[in-house]
């Protein structure tokens, strides 16, 4: 049974009710992040109930040492974790002597917390009566500026119900955190500084082993019903990692008093020195203002609302689906710092670790290169530009040689820090999604220059890899790639994987083709990277006869590409054929089992048939599709989208529409049972493929945009926008058909249903 507590709304997360057995999924799903930092919905105020406290700060990591039984040779030497930030945003509150805490209160009434997606405020209120028979009204509203991205701001309100009541608020900063999950229970902050001035404080800490700094900061301003007062604190306590100020107030029955605290963080990636870092900070925030850096947050919100919001008419539970995926992603990552990228789960939680993984380039470049300015993806691919050398060290590592690279399953500085080996040594597919990114920004962008400026590198060494990876079975006649796992993850250290074994070809005979590219129409860069790369001719000849001579294995008796040499020995028993009871198998079964069973946790084959769509005709889709599609538990949250995108190809509109909503709603309804870990964020961009690329069968296709709309039964229209070639394209689909619009000065021609027309300026949308 999934999760329902989540109210239907178009704009809003909505939870009414308090209950302790939903708190840590809460904190979840009512996230908030500016890009460069985010903080799960923990409670301002003390809360002794079961609860996951999570701060991140963009980039910030620390190299936990890997725990095994045992050492293999390339093993790499620890786990990148996303790290629990200090804590910038408690309150504690004691009200007649008595502390809040809504895990011992009375009574709770009224309880409702609020994600307004479209201004981007995260709001709480409720009734409550203490032990000591006060009854107070709290209001709190919380929001990560995108104006100031170091800036976070709270205004915490409490009206006393029934009678004059005297309070503490006792806002406090605190670098004496610990992560939820740590190999060796070692701690990863090390206090440096506490220092305070009226209203406000700074705690300096450094991780251990990275020695990133980071000052902690704190402005407070007590309000009664609304207009500043002159309070001080009366108390002040302070250790090594912790400071927290006491300010007592007479506050008359029915009267408002608050606390607007600004909070957040100064880091050693953007200054020397982050303490008066820190100072020139709140200066600013108080400059502003808090009414204005409210209004500036709601503005900035609409700005990015206007070029990436879909609109559903007659599904709110979709319609909120997809706003939520929208906010989420864009919480996440801005594109405004190339040392930056998506992590899985964003600042939601730390499961996982690392930053990025082949997520990024399969599923998100798409979404950042159609709602954003083209300069947001081509720094997710100067990312792992940056970091070539590196992936040239992982390979090294591993025995490959002459400059070929291996990207990193999961990294934050582009050495590899994933500690389970099959995945670290075999899920080397990844590196075909990388150069898959570098060819799409191309065929998206018509720009071609990233190319002779770095991505050619990039793709050498990809191509050097796969080129070494392969080995010649004299059995046969041909090439293969033995040991590896492909995107279903339910099967380890199998040969010949077709999606693998495609995309190495693939990349193969694509980088082959941009070297020749590039000698002719970029000489000097050619001369330069072919000088610094030592690449021959005799070289790319060999590339060539691998390619030219790799296996996939087929299946003739069900007409399908067999996911790998020995997938038709499993025992195929479908899915709907498999007792609910054992579902999900990946909490259910044994490890064994499941690499011996058929079941598919995500799009494996189909992955290629996504990637490489126009390599085969619509029948061999069809055909692989049914066939996998049974065998598949979709337990990855990267599956339902895939399979959304190919459902409406094949015109399957009710599998495609219940995919969707999985894809959409994976977290609000928690299908997989873990959203309290933290949200699945670069799935989420998955889920704006499924309707732009799914319904709305948008692909690019010599040079122009190609669209074949279709819309699911329950819904009576939808729309989006797609920033194509700086040029804003709006397509409206109904029942009844579909309407194309540019925002611009040209028309624009795009091709729908295989026809060629003009989509026309609009003069106001």
């Amino acid at each position: 049974m999934n999760q329902n507590y989540i109210k239907p709304d178009n704009w809003c997360i909505i939870e009414e009710g308090f209950d302790k057995e939903r708190v840590k999924s809460s904190e979840s799903l009512f996230s908030i992040g500016n890009g460069a930092m985010g903080q799960r919905a923990n409670f301002e105020e003390t809360y002794t109930g079961e609860s996951f406290q999570g701060s991140y700060i963009a980039g910030i990591y620390y190299p936990d040492k890997t725990k095994v039984g045992w050492w293999k040779n390339g093993y790499p030497e620890y786990f990148a974790k996303v790290l629990n930030a200090p804590n910038w945003i408690g309150i504690d509150v004691e009200i007649n002597g008595e502390k809040l805490d809504l895990n011992t209160c009375s009574s709770i009434k009224n309880f409702k917390r609020v994600l307004n997606m479209r201004d981007g405020l995260y709001t709480r209120s409720f009734e409550a009566t203490l032990r000591n028979g006060t009854e107070i009204s709290v209001k709190v509203c919380r929001f990560l500026s995108l104006t100031l991205d170091e800036v976070g701001l709270i205004n915490y309100e409490i009206t006393p119900l029934n009678k004059d009541s005297k309070i503490v608020f006792k806002p406090y900063i605190d670098a004496g955190v610990t992560n939820e999950d740590a190999n060796w229970e070692e701690k990863f902050w090390e206090p440096l500084e506490v220092k305070k001035s009226v209203n406000q404080a700074f705690v300096t800490a450094q991780t251990f082993k990275t020695h990133f700094k980071v000052t902690t900061f704190m402005q407070n301003t007590i309000l009664s019903n609304g207009e500043k007062t002159a309070i001080s604190p009366s108390n002040i306590d302070a250790n090594n990692t912790k400071i927290q100020f006491s300010y007592d107030v007479i506050v008359a029955q029915g009267q408002k008093s608050s606390i607007q605290k600004i909070g957040g963080y100064t880091v050693s990636l953007n200054h020397e020195n982050t303490q008066s870092a820190a100072e020139k900070v709140i200066q600013s925030t108080l400059a502003i203002g808090y009414n204005k850096m409210l209004q500036d947050q709601i503005d900035s919100w609409v700005k990015i609302w206007e070029m990436s919001d879909i609109t559903i008419e007659g599904d709110i539970k979709a319609q909120q689906g997809i706003r939520f995926n929208i906010f989420q992603l864009n919480q996440t990552y801005l594109g405004k710092d190339s040392r930056l990228n998506i992590g899985p789960k964003g600042f939601t939680g730390e499961k996982y670790g690392g930053s990025t993984y082949w997520d990024t380039e399969a599923y998100c470049i798409p979404f950042y290169m159609a709602t954003k300015d083209q300069e947001v993806a081509r720094n997710l691919l100067t990312y792992r530009y940056n970091q070539l050398e590196k992936a040239i060290e992982n390979a090294t590592k591993l025995g490959f040689s002459n400059g070929a690279a291996l990207y990193p399953m999961v990294t934050m500085n582009g050495e590899e820090c994933h500690n389970e080996w099959e995945i670290t040594f075999e899920e080397i597919h990844r590196n075909g999604a990388i150069a898959f990114a570098i060819y799409n920004f191309y065929r998206y962008t018509g720009d071609y220059s990233y190319i002779p400026e770095k991505g050619l590198e990039v793709l050498i060494s990809i191509a050097r890899f796969w080129h070494q990876r392969a080995n010649f079975s004299t059995d046969k006649n041909q090439y293969v790639i033995l040991g590896v796992t492909g995107p279903n993850e339910y099967e380890n250290n199998v040969n010949n994987n077709f999606y693998t074994n495609y995309i190495a070809k693939w990349c193969l005979e694509y980088t082959y083709d941009q070297i020749k590219k590039v000698s002719i129409e970029y000489p000097l860069d050619h001369k330069r990277i072919t000088e610094k790369v030592k690449i021959t001719d005799s070289e790319l000849q060999s590339w060539k006869k691998v390619s030219d001579n790799m296996y996939f294995p087929f299946s003739e008796e069900y007409n399908v590409y067999l996911q790998q040499d020995g997938f038709l020995d499993k025992e195929l028993v479908q899915v709907a054929d498999l007792d609910k009871s054992q579902r999900p198998i990946n909490q259910k079964w044994s490890w064994d089992r499941i690499l011996r069973s058929p079941y598919i946790k995500q799009a494996d084959v189909l992955q290629c048939f996504y990637f490489f769509e126009d390599h085969f005709t619509k029948e061999e889709l069809k055909n692989n599709f049914e066939f996998y599609e049974s065998f598949t538990v979709h337990e990855s949250s990267l599956s339902p989208c895939v399979h959304a995108i190919q459902a409406s190809l094949l015109d399957k509109m009710d599998m495609a529409y219940t995919f969707y909503l999985r894809t959409s709603r994976l977290d609000l309804d928690d299908y997989n049972k873990e959203v309290e870990e933290g949200c699945h964020i670069t799935s989420m961009a998955g889920t704006w493929m499924s309707i732009v690329e799914g319904f709305g069968g948008m692909r690019v296709k010599d040079n122009k945009l190609h669209f074949s709309p279709k819309i699911p039964k329950e819904w009576q229209a939808y729309s989006f926008k797609i920033n194509f070639r700086n040029q804003i394209l709006k397509v409206a689909v109904t029942q009844s058909g579909t309407s194309f619009s540019i925002n611009g000065d040209s028309d624009l021609e795009i091709v729908v249903n295989g026809k060629p027309i003009v989509a026309t300026k609009i003069e106001n949308d």
